[in-house]
């Protein structure tokens, strides 16, 4: 029995033996590893970065309001109705009253017409057909000489978006005619920028890339330094950053906060050059003592997350590939 008891000890000693043994080989490389930078091209790519965030260039097509459409029924040419798409996205027809159609492709709305007229005929075939886009809306902002709306009969793209608004001498470089850079912000909280002198030069197309409906483009100044407020504000877009800006200005200058927010949201602000992230409460904000240890750096990130959803790593995770570590890295370490 003592032999048995024995042996067992010796058994266990040995595979204990091993498994450190196995485990040793890994401390060096966990050395290396922290010592060692990344391998750069494990980085994330700005030109990645602009190819997913530019639309397909055969994305279908998708009604919004102010669209002027033609619907057509087969069989039926005295039901042929040209209408446009309300404020609200949606059209009116008889029998069937009000029908739901921005953001609908044009097969899509011509689906949701015929599955109304369903209970009024049987196999009735619709097409809908747009006969003067409108929607296609394009706001351009900062230093160009005429900002404000754009419309667009085909797909916008940045150029021509940029020609249209006319580049004042604020957003000219010393060489040519050509701002350095550029911001697109889309909805509340993406945001990406655009290289656009240095993609010209070397010929890349996606320096005209191709826009969405209602994107939002910003050309800075040259001395111009500022901030993106993204997520639950009234207007998410870039804030200018002065010497005398706090937290609470730069979120005022952006509208305050929505209803979405909650009561007392979090804030965070992201500096995408370095990685990383401060978590604050609106608390934070409203200590005039606490308020002035937040400082801000040109280029940084502030998103307020919607209330019930706040995670500390949602910025970067929302964004990425939108807002590129390396890309906004070249614009802070411009400014």
């Amino acid at each position: 029995m003592k032999l048995r008891i024995g042996i067992a000890c010796i058994l266990l000693l040995l595979m204990a033996a091993g498994r450190l043994g196995a485990q040793e080989p890994a401390q060096p490389f966990a050395q290396n590893a922290a010592q060692e930078p990344p391998d750069p091209q494990l980085k994330p790519n700005p030109i990645d970065a602009l190819r997913n965030f530019e639309p397909a260039a055969d994305e279908e097509y998708r009604l919004g309001r102010g669209d002027e459409i033609l619907v057509d029924f087969s069989g039926r040419p005295e039901m042929q109705a040209k209408l446009v798409v309300g404020p609200d996205g949606r059209i009116s027809l008889p029998l069937i009253g009000d029908i739901m159609l921005a953001d609908h492709t044009r097969s899509e709305a011509a689906k949701a017409i015929e599955a109304k007229l369903a209970e009024f005929y049987s196999n009735m075939s619709v097409m809908v057909t747009v006969t003067k886009y409108t929607s296609n809306k394009i706001l351009l902002l900062g230093a160009v000489e005429h900002p404000g709306v754009l419309a667009f009969d085909g797909t916008p793209t940045l150029l021509e978006a940029l020609t249209r608004g006319g580049l004042s001498t604020g957003a000219v470089n010393k060489v040519g005619q050509i701002p350095e850079r550029c911001a697109i912000y889309r909805g509340h909280d993406q945001v990406i920028w655009v290289e656009l002198k240095e993609l010209i030069e070397s010929g890349n197309t996606l320096a005209d890339l191709r826009l969405r409906r209602d994107d939002v483009i910003f050309v800075p100044g040259t001395t111009e330094h500022f901030v993106s407020v993204l997520g639950e504000v009234t207007r998410p877009g870039a804030i200018p950053l002065t010497s005398t800006s706090t937290l609470a200005t730069i979120l005022s200058a952006a509208g305050g906060f929505t209803d979405k927010a909650g009561n007392m949201p979090h804030i965070q602000i992201v500096d995408p050059a370095s990685g990383s992230s401060r978590n604050l409460s609106f608390k934070d904000v409203l200590n005039p003592v606490r308020s002035l240890e937040i400082t801000l750096k040109p280029g940084e990130i502030i998103f307020v997350p919607r209330s019930g959803f706040y995670k500390a790593t949602y910025v970067l995770e929302r964004l990425n590939p939108l807002t590129t570590v390396m890309t906004m890295a070249m614009l802070t370490g411009a400014l």
